[in-house]
């Protein structure tokens, strides 16, 4: 009985689809700040596939190349909806207690960014505009900033940008 439920187990570990954004679970381990930096790489990539197409396509190039180019552009705003909607939406993004109307106008802000990048990402797909990809990475950037807050913000300022020019000296790198 032991091993049917086992092999049984596994063929569904195999066969069931990869969660995109998180296991829901909730196991409590999350890494916002590594989906931040995949929505904007998503944001990089349909930028370079909007602009890809249009040069593929005013010219006799290789239809191949654009559908690849089109099937890319449609992947990466698809992926960057479902991380909005399974992660930011359905975990991270909480409603406010009640009567605390800071954390009230926060929370409508958030929704109301979501929504217009759920939106743009939709306008990615439709057309080949690269101003669209453009307008996502700053409502994007509007995001991230308004979902950190001012002690989020400055977390990050500190913790998790590159290093100044400069900084390897102090070490005798240079």
């Amino acid at each position: 009985m032991l091993r049917h439920i086992a092999i049984l187990l596994l063929l569904c570990a195999v066969a069931a689809p990869s969660a995109q954004a998180h296991c829901q679970i909730p196991c409590g381990i999350y890494s916002d700040m590594r989906q931040f930096d995949e929505l904007l790489e998503h944001c990089q990539t349909l930028e370079k596939s909007a602009n890809m197409i249009l040069e593929l396509s005013s010219s006799e190039g290789n239809v191949n190349q654009v559908v690849r180019w089109v099937m890319n552009k449609e992947s990466h705003a698809k992926k960057f909806q479902q991380t909005l909607l399974d992660y930011f939406l359905a975990q991270r993004i909480k409603a406010p207690k009640k009567g605390d109307a800071a954390a009230k106008a926060r929370y409508l802000k958030n929704l109301t960014l979501v929504h217009q990048m759920i939106v743009r990402a939709m306008k990615c797909k439709q057309t080949t505009d690269p101003d669209n990809a453009s307008i996502l990475r700053e409502l994007l950037l509007r995001f991230k900033h308004s979902y950190f807050g001012n002690k989020g913000n400055k977390h990050i300022k500190l913790h998790h940008t590159k290093k100044k020019e400069g900084a390897d000296d102090k070490k005798g790198g240079k």
